[in-house]
């Protein structure tokens, strides 16, 4: 979906192979950038990791489930909230490599 309903939540997944010759793990990054907010907001921030095992050649498909606690900060009158609007998703292994994905919070 490329909406995240009020109360409601948003799945975002990747799929992870493991190309090398030998079995290892890895550590899936999910970012949040908030598009057009009311204050200077991160344009990438860290909200959620998964590490997980691969073996050799094995493709495996890791999701996270966001919801409007995801999106929250403080505005300027020190309200704990979120602006409704576009929001960008990244999702890659480390904060360099992210495919990139958007999604508007209603």
């Amino acid at each position: 979906s490329e909406t995240l309903p009020k109360n409601g939540e948003l799945t975002v997944s990747v799929t992870v192979t493991n190309k090398g010759n030998y079995d290892g793990y890895e550590t899936v990054q999910l970012y949040l950038r908030d598009i057009y907010a009311e204050i200077a907001r991160p344009v990438k921030e860290l909200k959620a990791f998964r590490r997980v095992a691969l073996k050799k050649g094995e493709t495996q498909n890791v999701e996270f489930v966001l919801d409007e606690d995801d999106l929250k900060y403080y505005n300027s009158r020190l309200e704990y909230g979120y602006e409704p609007g576009e929001f960008e998703v990244m999702v890659g292994p480390d904060s360099r490599n992210v495919q990139h994905a958007t999604f508007v919070a209603e």
